[in-house]
């Protein structure tokens, strides 16, 4: 029955014994399952948390013989309903069709349908607001008038007056900075609060922390107030209580969080398991704040979470409420419209404090966020060195040549410098990014080509596993190193050993010895995917030489926003021009649960 499918590309064996394993569950020899079950193992591998029977498979576009195999929607629905394995939501099977037929494994269902139904209660738990108080302490934390202060005076009245508040901004656009005010208005109008700071990674967690630290210093509110602003912030697998092995944290609905307020960065790096685990830990009189950039890449697993929240690609008018309640209090005229929804709970922040408008990097950004590749081109081949620099990308046999330049002044201080502090905040000036791992533009072969042009310059010696100046990258959580995936350090010599070295909470590096890391890699070059939550002053993009599904508007868009000051990218401008044309679309039934279809 499965030998036939054997010849189609996109499965892999581990869609092929799962398609089995249901049929044998079932008992049937139905082709219509076997189909649904294999599709929905793939699928999954690629990110998506369901399979829509209704909606075209972008991922399947390749694979044209096996899409004129599938069967009509209406009539596999009905097929897959009559088998055992298949059930309703509510019902105790392995695979789960809802009522718009979308196909889930159990698992992926039952978090999705809790990280809808948290967050929908969060969004609908309204706080009492005494209105004076409020505006007293609003008036203290945003003292500027005009309107680019709006966004920020309304995300502070929705932290106030609900329990869910979600803030969504490119890079520059003021989050941390905004949060940190957030909290300390919070604690302004109830003291006891209770306040707990997290991201995704180790890396993200870090980037929070220190910001805050920076922004406590400037607020203008009591000394005790600021005393209880977190300084420090963990991942959310510490936050949760996951171990090393684990698949189910400490912290959960029976054992909630003891902060009433968790407050989440680069939440679109958070994936559905991971979201789910953390709203069913928030105490029922809790809060939760998401900060994140809606229009990044998905995370790496399974979920869209930030941008199914955000309902990304449409516009949504916010209620009369709290229009009126905006009115009342920060004297805000907001055009609203229908009823209360997910909106009420939204703010997006569009002003940029890092680029000026004429920035080259800042409107690229937005060309790609509008799936402009024409513009895209044109800003490009405006740009000739400074802040802004575009290069055909050369040959593989030129590509060390081409590179040799870029690598020694992007490279060449770290590795020259003596401070072990200073070196790894001289690394973090510089970075490689690819879209791909394998082929002579990906990450793999970028490193090797690295290594060998910094050891022709006399600037490293990479012999042996690891070597002086090697960075690296952490692949894999650690809980009792304190590493986490992401993580990015330095070995250095210190009294003559090597030691592994990585940013410590109060400055001072973390020292480890190499043979104690857990699951690493070099990091000269690194995938766009891994720099998330990274920002360097000067990056250099390397897209491939051809096209690939990978590439899309979202990674381009990401790879363009991690830099600061300058960025290069290395493209011909056909590939570019795929890739800020292709929008990532993951199967999911979040946004829809969110945003008003019944279960």
């Amino acid at each position: 029955m499965l030998e036939p499918l054997l010849a189609f590309a996109p499965f892999a064996t581990v869609d092929l014994h799962f398609a089995r394993f249901m049929m044998r569950l079932s008992g049937s020899e139905n082709r219509d399952l076997a189909l649904a079950a294999a599709l929905l193992s793939f699928l999954g591998r690629q990110g998506h948390t369901c399979m829509d029977l209704c909606a075209p498979m972008a991922s399947l576009d390749a694979a044209g013989e096996l899409m004129q195999a599938l069967p009509g929607p209406e009539a596999w629905a009905a097929t897959l309903r009559r088998e055992p394995v298949v059930g309703s939501p509510g019902d105790d099977r392995p695979l789960i069709l809802d009522r718009s037929n979308r196909l889930y494994f159990h698992r992926t269902y039952r978090q999705e349908r809790l990280l809808a139904d948290r967050l929908i209660a969060l969004n609908a738990s309204e706080r009492p607001v005494d209105a004076e108080a409020l505006r007293s302490a609003m008036a203290r934390m945003f003292p500027e008038a005009g309107e680019g202060v709006l966004p920020q005076r309304l995300a502070a009245l929705i932290a106030a007056s609900r329990s869910l508040c979600v803030i969504t901004g490119g890079p520059g656009t003021g989050k941390t900075t905004l949060v940190t005010k957030i909290m300390a208005l919070l604690l302004m109008l109830e003291p006891d609060l209770t306040i707990a700071l997290a991201a995704p990674t180790g890396k993200a967690a870090r980037r929070i922390a220190e910001s805050i630290q920076t922004g406590v210093e400037r607020l203008d509110c009591p000394e005790e107030i600021r005393g209880r602003i977190p300084r420090e912030a963990s991942t959310l697998h510490r936050l949760l209580g996951f171990t090393t092995g684990s698949v189910k944290p400490r912290r959960g609905p029976d054992n909630p969080l003891t902060a009433r307020v968790v407050v989440v960065d680069e939440a679109s790096m958070a994936d559905l398991a991971l979201m789910a685990a953390l709203v069913q830990a928030i105490p029922v009189d809790g809060r939760l704040i998401l900060l994140g950039d809606r229009n990044q890449l998905a995370s790496v697993a399974a979920g869209y979470v930030l941008g199914d929240i955000c309902d990304t690609g449409t516009t949504h008018a916010y209620s009369p409420g709290l229009a009126d309640l905006a009115a009342r209090v920060i004297d805000a005229g907001l055009s609203s419209g229908g009823r209360a929804g997910m909106q009420d709970s939204i703010v997006e922040l569009t002003r940029t404090y890092r680029f000026a408008g004429d920035s080259l990097i800042f409107n690229l950004s937005a060309a790609v966020n509008r799936e402009d590749a024409g513009r895209c081109i044109e800003i490009l081949q405006a740009g000739s060195g400074g802040e802004l620099c575009h290069r055909d990308l050369p040959g593989a046999d030129a590509l060390g040549e081409t590179l040799r330049p870029a690598v020694i002044a992007g490279y060449g201080p770290y590795l020259e410098g003596s401070d072990h502090q200073e070196r790894l905040r001289l690394f973090d000036a510089f970075r490689v990014l690819c879209p791909v791992r394998e082929g002579p533009f990906g990450v793999v072969a970028l490193n090797r080509l690295i290594e060998r042009i910094l050891a022709e310059e006399g600037l490293l010696d990479p012999s042996g596993v690891h070597y002086e100046g090697r960075p690296v990258l952490i692949t894999e959580n650690d809980y009792s190193l304190n590493l986490f995936n992401g993580d990015v350090g330095i070995i250095l010599r210190h009294e003559g050993d090597l030691r592994a070295c990585f940013p410590g909470r109060d400055g001072t590096p973390r020292q480890i010895s190499p043979m104690r890391l857990p699951g690493h890699e070099t990091a000269f070059a690194m995938t766009v995917h891994k720099s998330q939550g990274s920002e360097f002053d000067r990056t250099l993009l390397v897209l491939p030489d051809r096209d690939s599904p990978v590439l899309c508007r979202e990674l381009v868009y990401t790879a363009i926003t991690r830099a600061r000051k300058a960025l290069e990218i290395w493209s011909s401008p056909e590939v570019l021009s795929r890739a800020v044309s292709r929008r990532t679309v993951r199967s999911s039934g979040l946004s829809a649960m969110l945003w008003g279809e019944r279960p």
